[in-house]
């Protein structure tokens, strides 16, 4: 079997003869270095083949629909988390209004709103309003307006009235007259 040629063997890719020993670069043969026995140049094998190019086709295609699925992820999750900070907030709200419901189910509480926003008093007590200079009613959180504010008179602190005193005493202020009378009772 060895002795006859394979006729079922496919054709190998990318050459057109079968190659023999001894054949080929850096064969001792006729020609010059890097060429073949019949002194043609080997061919190059391209560097992007029709495998790569399709690998990197899909690869391209994989990274685009990646990149959309997750931008589409984080809208997502940015959008659960605005409604989660939404749900709270009216929860709280909830939570408040009930509480003002609690309220108004004490008639204490009642009494003092009506007293506080419409001015109801009990009968026998008398209501006193405050106007302003226009005869308008004054807010209760209105303050009044005076011709010049009370100032308060500055008064040093106490450490520097002590500390004043202390150098007074250690140079009393001369004054510009001599006294009538000098200390050994004559006069001047």
């Amino acid at each position: 079997m060895a002795d006859r040629p394979d006729k079922r063997r496919p054709p190998t890719r990318g050459r057109s003869r079968p190659r023999t020993p001894g054949a080929g670069r850096g064969a001792s043969g006729s020609g010059t270095p890097g060429t073949g026995t019949d002194g043609a140049a080997p061919r190059r094998r391209p560097r992007l083949t029709g495998r790569s190019a399709v690998l990197v086709l899909v690869l391209a295609v994989l990274a685009v629909s990646y990149a959309s699925s997750m931008r589409a992820y984080l809208e997502q999750r940015a959008h659960i988390g605005d409604l989660k900070a939404e749900i709270s907030e009216r929860e709280a709200a909830i939570d408040d209004l009930s509480l003002e419901r609690q309220r108004w189910d004490d008639p204490a509480y009642a009494e003092q709103q009506a007293r506080e926003r419409f001015g109801y008093v009990m009968p026998g007590e008398t209501s006193y309003v405050v106007l302003d200079e226009d005869g308008e009613p004054l807010e209760p959180e209105a303050t009044l307006s005076g011709d010049t504010p009370a100032d308060p008179t500055d008064e040093q602190a106490w450490w520097d009235r002590a500390w004043s005193s202390v150098e007074t005493a250690g140079d009393p202020p001369r004054t510009e007259e001599a006294p009538a009378v000098r200390v050994d009772g004559t006069q001047r």
